[in-house]
């Protein structure tokens, strides 16, 4: 019967102890309360501080609060009981509890940083050193790396002279807590430095002669130069007279003619004479017939008399 009472007394032990949680600085991390509902009230605290608390049903003096530290302002919770912190920086790392209905849940979290001293690929013989930053852990910790052949590297720190194409590939930063061993990677690759061809010599093709690496090239006979200028230059010059030359012709011609035009207008002003000819409307009707002539009428001549016939 004792050791019944004592193995359920473990058990309750090792549920409350709460587990281990590892984040990645910059990342988003959800830790877990240790029981997936409640009926009263749940609260977070990181150490002493209050993350946040919601109660189950709204009562009268029953309300969310909220803490004011930067890992409270960065964390909520999420249905149901589970805390979501993001954006981790190396600072949240510690003791979490979970508490629910009156019962507490002890969680810890770690955050782990590894970075390396050069950014983006290797080169093959430069020098580069690997970092391994773990906040949280207990002073009795330890923290190595492990080399992608398997090989161990003591320490949080992996110092590479001169970076070999063994060096490329995935690398393990390994650390223990509460018994546990727990890893991180970071993929390495190395590529060969990028060789520049030496500038070609110039040969000498007459014998006895120096070969000439720095010497002025004469120009040819077809980009001659006359005055000092190019003949392309001279096109453009011509054709910006020609256009200068056809702008002034415009010109004068387009003044002589405002002038004409005044001429017209003042001799047409002093004449009296309108401006512009009067259309009259025309009509196409047939004429109207002349009109008698008053007067005395003309009569008409009387014939002359009959002459009696010459008798024989």
């Amino acid at each position: 019967m004792r050791t019944i009472v004592w193995f359920v007394f473990v058990l309750c032990a090792l549920s409350a102890s709460g587990k281990v949680f590892v984040a990645k600085q910059g990342q988003k991390t959800m830790l877990e309360c240790g029981v997936s509902t409640y009926s009263d009230t749940l609260e977070w605290n990181r150490e002493n501080d209050l993350l946040c608390s919601t109660p189950k049903v709204q009562r009268k003096y029953s309300f969310p609060r909220t803490g004011k530290s930067d890992t409270a302002l960065r964390s909520k919770i999420r249905p149901e009981t589970r805390l979501e912190i993001a954006g981790v920086t190396m600072q949240d790392a510690g003791k979490f509890t979970c508490k629910a209905d009156g019962k507490s849940y002890q969680h810890t979290l770690l955050v782990v940083l590894v970075s390396a001293s050069s950014s983006g690929d290797l080169l093959l013989g430069s020098e580069v050193t690997l970092k391994c930053q773990v906040t949280g852990m207990n002073p009795d910790s330890t923290v190595q790396w492990k080399r992608p052949d398997g090989r161990s590297h003591a320490g949080s720190q992996a110092e590479l002279k001169s970076v070999a194409r063994s060096d490329a590939g995935t690398w393990n930063c390994m650390f223990s807590y509460d018994g546990t061993t727990y890893s991180e990677s970071l993929e390495i690759k190395v590529q060969e430095p990028k060789t520049t061809a030496p500038p070609p010599t110039q040969k000498s093709k007459d014998n006895g002669k120096p070969s000439c690496l720095d010497c002025v090239t004469h120009p040819k006979p077809n980009d001659a130069l006359l005055l000092g200028l190019s003949w392309w230059m001279w096109v453009a010059i011509g054709v910006g007279c020609l256009l200068v030359l056809l702008l002034i012709v415009l010109i004068v011609v387009l003044r002589e003619r405002n002038k004409r035009r005044k001429r017209k207008f003042r001799s047409m002003k002093n004449g009296g004479l309108p401006m512009r000819p009067k259309n009259y409307c025309q009509c196409n009707r047939p004429a109207a017939a002349a009109k008698p002539q008053q007067g005395r009428r003309r009569e008409k001549p009387s014939a002359p008399p009959l002459q009696p016939l010459l008798m024989e």
